[in-house]
């Protein structure tokens, strides 16, 4: 029986205006699927004019000026839509999909749904659920006393893959999935008999615990940053009083 890891799998990434998933904004989003290892993957991009100044800043991580966006994106709402629908058709045919840090891009994909369609990420996976693979999850919990900084960027070092056009949303994808593949390959007693969906629910274990540790190092360090142990999507921000 093939192994999840050498069989089929999807990967999502998104370029955005910033870091804050509740602020910031998507300006580009890629969905890439691979049906077997070394096999040539379809892509499916998306470029957003996000009706917000794009700043310097992000700009230079990604390489999307503000008049390129307005110039050749797309209205947020529709592209919102396809994206929401195209990971929708992935959970259907039950494609893992990897995301690279999961409660970022899958939260902020869900506030500019409910943002430009009032609509949120979980409508879409209310009958069939969306199984995610994480590779900083995976890699940080198999791997976890080794030192330094597991980026997608660190990550590819480590583990031998690829990575031409960071911070395209496409190249992204495409390395985030190698990645994964190379996680499982690499730690393949531990998880060859693992399903996507038995790795799903432990990721969000395993994520809860990595946030709590990092949470008590900042609170050792004199940091106030909070850590979020919800995976792979963050909930909603409760409503002013």
């Amino acid at each position: 029986m093939t192994s999840w890891f050498e069989g089929p799998l999807a990967a999502f990434d998104t370029e955005t205006t910033g870091v804050d998933v509740e602020a910031d904004r998507i300006v580009s989003a890629a969905l890439v699927v691979q049906d077997a290892p070394g096999t040539r993957p379809r892509v499916t991009d998306w470029l957003v004019n996000p009706g917000v100044p794009v700043p310097a800043a992000a700009t230079e991580v990604h390489g999307l000026t503000q008049e390129h966006l307005q110039h050749n994106g797309r209205w947020p709402a529709p592209v919102m839509y396809e994206v929401a629908q195209a990971l929708a058709e992935q959970a259907r045919v039950g494609r893992p999909l990897v995301v690279m840090n999961a409660p970022f891009d899958l939260t902020l994909l869900d506030r500019e749904l409910r943002r430009h369609r009032a609509s949120s990420l979980s409508r879409w996976f209310e009958r069939v659920p969306l199984l995610v693979l994480d590779p900083r999850v995976l890699d940080k919990h198999l791997d976890r006393y080794r030192k330094g900084r597991r980026t997608l960027t660190d990550l590819c070092a480590h583990y031998g893959v690829p990575l031409e056009g960071a911070h395209d949303a496409a190249a992204d994808a495409v390395a985030a999935l190698e990645v994964t593949r190379a996680v499982g390959r690499r730690f393949a007693s531990r998880l060859e008999r693992l399903s996507p969906g038995e790795l799903h629910t432990l990721q969000a274990v395993w994520h809860a615990a990595q946030a709590r540790g990092l949470q008590a190092w900042f609170a050792s360090s004199g940091t106030e940053e909070a850590v979020d142990p919800a995976w792979p999507l963050r909930p909603d921000l409760p409503a002013a009083a």
